[in-house]
């Protein structure tokens, strides 16, 4: 916990709120979900705000694409890495045994919900400072003029230029109902003959998170 609020440099004043950000909801009832919605919603107004700022000419719609391309999931679970989350998340015995700390999604979701914590524990220009912290090299090298393509597309968009099959998507697991569910994306290239299997809360973010791992494992092989 010490060295975790040292790489936030963030010091808790109520170290709970900092335990319940990092409490998966294999944990039961007591978990970091409304953390998580309260931190996912702060990290889009601050983002907004700072691209407003910098941007001053660039249009809603590209703004837009801007923001999105900062605050997707996969960003947000390279900061959980980053921040050695899996060291200190806590998990139920299922999520444990299978790997959850190492999970994208689980270490996304806490650092949304470490953010709503931090909004909790102190006030709004904290949580802007802390968060533009953890962004500022993003914020440094973003360029509005870059198509920003998402994943999928990216991903679609390189198998074509090489005459590939395209990826195959298909919904295998979903866990929990309505807002709480998880769903798990496999995506297959056949004539790479390589497949990944993904989770999140949303359909759409499960398939984009595995075409990023496709991408990612294609480019290592060239």
């Amino acid at each position: 916990m010490e060295k975790l609020q040292q790489k936030l440099n963030y010091q808790f004043k109520d170290l709970s709120l900092l335990t319940l950000a990092l409490t998966h909801r294999s944990m039961g009832k007591k978990n970091n979900e409304r953390l998580e919605f309260l931190g996912d919603s702060i990290l889009g107004l601050v983002i907004s705000r700072e691209l407003y700022k910098r941007f001053p000419y660039v249009e809603e719609g590209k703004l837009s694409r801007l923001r999105s391309h900062l605050v997707r999931g996969q960003t947000l679970a390279k900061f959980g890495i980053m921040l050695n989350l899996s060291e200190v998340l806590i998990l139920g015995s299922g999520e444990l045994k299978s790997g959850g700390y190492r999970r994208e999604s689980i270490q996304a979701d806490a650092v949304e919900a470490i953010f709503g914590a931090i909004l909790l524990d102190s006030d709004l220009e904290t949580i802007n400072t802390v968060i533009l912290d953890l962004f500022k090299e993003l914020l440094d090298e973003i360029n509005p003029n870059d198509s920003l393509k998402d994943p999928k597309t990216q991903l679609q968009e390189y198998l074509q230029k090489r005459n590939n099959a395209l990826p195959k998507y298909e919904l295998i697991k979903t866990v929990g109902k309505d807002h709480n569910a998880i769903f798990t994306v496999n995506c297959f290239l056949a004539d790479q003959n390589i497949q990944v299997d993904q989770d999140a809360k949303s359909i759409k973010r499960a398939e984009q998170s595995c075409a990023q791992i496709l991408l990612e494992k294609l480019k290592e092989k060239k």
